[in-house]
């Protein structure tokens, strides 16, 4: 992630990050998790494929008629809650498909809530009524993340397929809020939907997110069908994060933070852009993101398990090449601290040993290289460049 509030306010980080250098994991803020320097995993767990949408651009092709049997049960996934306290997992994200359509889902939050482990959940918020925001306070869990990917119904509703979705899931916000759950807006960014990113940042605004976070796009799921359809170019990008540096400068941090995914090279930008500013915040931001030892969090700071209960570097990274394991054969502690794992093995490499362009640019120490997914879905080398980067190889260049 490229924590872009975090960093252009970093003085406030680098305290916290201190203060709670030798607290207990699970005392530790969220916010402060990625750079305590513990190697434990924060886990996107898909509980189930199974979605009420069927979103043109989702990275696990989901929909209403996939099937479960094959899914996790109530007992193996209580299990597995287990395995992840003993381990240290600090924090679980629940998603899916859509996890409301779980009907244990409750249950297995209560749970991790008696184990100490904190979370937070991404949904595509339509079901979310005021007893289910409720649920959502009394289980514990303490963020919602709500994708909307438009600031207007017609645009959310047509990558979502479905009419009305945006208005449901504009009203998921309001009740989170008067159930006392913090939730913050989700947009993968796409050519059908960037010229709307400045009125849905405001939108968000309006409907109190507490958090923005733009994902781009990876080649996965039913996002590598429309993936060159609807990948943003060089300069779309650049865009698209200077009006996110420009609003995180406005909005007090206490309103709400931005953040990009996907795109571990974002952080160049956003130092170039500090550094322009000559921002007082520029020192503590490096260090920060130099704590972060080469961007991506894939296979080290991040794990994710499918429905079925099969181990993945992240949620991007679920083709057969990328399996670490399944959890049925052998427990998530063990198949995560197996130093032999040739995946978990090229994931957790520094330096990585890239070629071509991202293996003579400069900020290779910082970004990493940037998403390796794409490197490898558009070469077939998990070494290649990432061809989404649009970052100039030498820090003397322009990178704005």
């Amino acid at each position: 992630m490229n924590r872009i509030t975090q960093c252009l306010h970093g003085r406030g980080t680098v305290s916290g990050v201190m203060h709670h250098r030798h607290t207990p994991q699970e005392q530790v803020p969220s916010k402060y998790l990625a750079y305590t320097g513990r190697r434990r995993p924060v886990v996107f767990w898909n509980l189930t494929d199974r979605c009420n949408l069927a979103c043109s651009h989702c990275y696990s092709r989901s929909g209403p008629d996939r099937d479960t049997k094959n899914e996790l049960s109530t007992t193996e996934a209580l299990s597995l809650i287990d395995d992840f306290s003993a381990t240290g997992v600090p924090l679980i994200l629940f998603s899916g498909g859509e996890p409301l359509l779980r009907d244990d889902i409750w249950e297995l939050a209560r749970h991790a809530q008696e184990k100490g482990i904190k979370m937070a959940l991404s949904t595509n918020g339509t079901l979310i009524t005021a007893e289910i925001a409720r649920k959502l306070r009394e289980s514990g869990i303490e963020y919602a993340g709500i994708s909307l990917d438009g600031a207007i119904p017609a645009t959310h509703d047509r990558f979502r397929n479905t009419q009305g979705a945006f208005e449901r899931s504009i009203a998921a916000f309001s009740r989170c809020r008067e159930a006392g759950v913090r939730c913050g807006v989700r947009i993968t960014l796409t050519k059908e939907n960037c010229g709307e990113l400045d009125a849905l940042v405001d939108l968000a605004k309006t409907i109190g997110a507490s958090r923005f976070c733009l994902y781009w796009l990876v080649p996965t799921g039913r996002g590598m069908d429309a993936y060159h359809r609807l990948q943003l170019g060089p300069d779309a990008v650049t865009g698209a994060l200077r009006l996110l540096y420009r609003k995180a400068q406005e909005t007090e941090p206490g309103v709400m933070e931005f953040l990009t995914v996907d795109a571990p090279q974002d952080c160049i930008h956003l130092l170039a852009s500090m550094e322009l500013d000559r921002s007082p915040d520029l020192n503590d931001a490096r260090a920060l993101i130099t704590s972060l030892n080469g961007g991506c969090s894939a296979g080290d700071r991040v794990a994710n398990i499918d429905p079925q209960g099969n181990v993945y570097p992240c949620q991007f990274a679920r083709s057969p090449e990328f399996l670490v394991g399944n959890v049925r054969e052998r427990p998530f502690s063990e198949l995560w601290d197996d130093a032999s794992n040739p995946v978990l093995a090229r994931f957790r490499e520094r330096p990585v040993p890239l070629k071509g362009r991202c293996g003579r640019c400069g900020h290779r120490e910082l970004c990493g290289g940037g998403c390796r997914v794409r490197a490898y879905v558009a070469s077939g080398d998990f070494y290649a460049d990432d061809p989404f980067c649009y970052v100039q190889e030498e820090p003397g260049d322009r990178t704005t």
